[in-house]
């Protein structure tokens, strides 16, 4: 018995330090199996105190009172599917008539405290069928990506949600987006794993960061082109507005819309042409937005209004042209002038790391989610990182990029340099890899003393 007991303390103590040091391997070892006994036992009491239990149907009541039984107990919505993972469980249900998805998301925060959870959260799979994803510790708090991830051609995982899943960037499916974020909020960090998820990519990327390039230049051997400051920034788009209307007259040319050409044949964006002649994908990526669109001559509103003019081209035509935009900032309101409203609207996708006033978050989800609104300015100054992913559906998750130095990101890109791709028409923007020899003042001599 005593050694029973010394057993039992062990394992208590090291349940303890685990949840303490190292949550996910406690939830893996035994969280995920208590869990997984108490959302069982405490199912259908749980959703019939959340209100989320249907009366019995008439036909059962009127079986029951003809029979003399007790009264049938309301019904709570069916489990088809109990699934652990590795930050949580994942339950699929089956609705009752009568019951809809906004009642299982409107009890999230109640089903949490029932069942001890972490976070809940609902999604519709189809009709009549939910799934609700419940996580066992805080999974933000120390981001671990899984070793194997879903990947195929133009996407890319660039953060964790809060639900324990993988947030991609899907450019196919949303060909532009904006990045806002203070400083320090994070926003570099998750560009850098942006860039290291593109780099073993078949894509062209190419760089406008208006800070003398001290975020993109030391990554420049997987860029194809790079510009450092507003007068070369507005020639590189130039360039690319003048590829998009090559692309364009290439797809115009096999297109072959005949009688016999089968539906699938006729190519309407890059995608639809075979392999041989399909043009290399751009993403373009802005680091700093207001650099392009301050001024302060009358020269510099021309070069200003050539920028927005063509960034706005880009978002709105680029995408069957195999070119998209990522476009980062801490701002990006009407402020910055004429033609920056109608380019945010171009802006499918938007992630809002930490804002340092509300009427930032609305230029980022005052248009498309509201609810995202309060979320983005919720934000703690101590947790770098951590952001507001949304887009036009009005969907939007808390996210959180893994934490990626500088010196990581330009190894990755180094070591992808030779996927970089030729494109004649930057070619006058590609940036030179060589190292510059550093220049170091000499001391003068002192005078010699006697």
């Amino acid at each position: 018995m005593t050694a029973f007991t010394v057993a039992l303390v062990l394992v208590v103590a090291a349940a303890g330090l685990l949840r303490w040091r190292r949550p996910a391997w406690y939830w893996l070892a035994f969280g995920v199996t208590l869990a997984a006994l108490r959302v069982l036992v405490r199912y259908r009491s749980v959703m019939d105190a959340c209100g989320l239990a249907v009366p019995p149907a008439r036909w059962r009541l009127s079986l029951a009172r003809a029979t003399n039984q007790p009264i049938p107990e309301p019904r709570p919505p069916r489990i088809r599917r109990l699934r652990p993972t590795r930050t949580g469980l994942v339950l699929r249900l089956k609705l009752r008539p009568g019951q809809d998805v906004f009642d299982i998301a409107a009890a999230s925060d109640r089903l949490r405290h029932s069942f001890s959870m972490f976070g809940v959260t609902s999604r519709e799979v189809r009709s009549g069928v939910v799934e609700v994803r419940m996580t066992g510790y805080d999974v933000l708090k120390r981001v671990q990506m899984p070793a194997e991830t879903e990947t195929r051609a133009m996407r890319v995982p660039v953060a964790l949600r809060e639900d324990g899943s993988v947030h991609y960037r899907d450019y196919r499916a949303i060909p532009h987006a904006l990045t806002l974020g203070a400083t320090e909020s994070g926003k570099s960090v998750y560009q850098r794993n942006l860039v290291a998820g593109l780099a073993p990519l078949d894509v062209a990327l190419v760089g406008i960061d208006c800070k003398q390039g001290v975020e993109l230049f030391p990554l420049a051997r997987r860029f194809s082109a790079l510009a450092d400051s507003p007068d070369t920034a507005a020639e590189l788009l130039d360039a690319l507005v003048a590829r998009m209307a090559d692309v364009y007259r290439l797809i115009r040319t096999q297109q072959r819309i005949t009688v016999d050409t089968p539906d699938a044949e006729i190519a309407a964006d890059i995608w639809d042409l075979p392999d041989e002649l399909r043009p290399t994908p751009v993403v373009v990526l802005v680091d700093e937005v207001a650099e392009l669109a301050l001024y302060a001559t009358k020269e510099e509103e021309k070069r200003r209004d050539r920028i927005i003019t063509a960034l706005v081209r880009l978002a709105q035509l680029g995408r069957a042209a195999g070119i998209y935009l990522e476009i980062c900032g801490q701002r990006f309101g009407s402020e910055l002038g004429k033609g920056i409203t109608m380019l945010r609207a171009q802006l499918t996708g938007r992630t809002a790391h930490r804002l340092n006033d509300e009427t930032s978050a609305n230029m980022a989800f005052g248009d498309i989610a509201p609810d995202a609104v309060l979320a983005a300015i919720q934000i703690p100054a101590e947790l770098r990182g951590l952001a507001i992913a949304g887009d036009a559906s009005g969907g939007w998750h808390r996210i959180r990029a893994p934490h990626t130095s500088l010196r990581q990101a330009v190894n990755l890109c180094n070591r992808y340099a030779d996927r970089t791709p030729d494109l004649p028409e930057l070619a006058p923007f590609r940036p030179t890899t060589s190292t510059a020899t550093e220049l170091v003042p000499s001391a003068k001599a002192s005078p010699a003393t006697a």
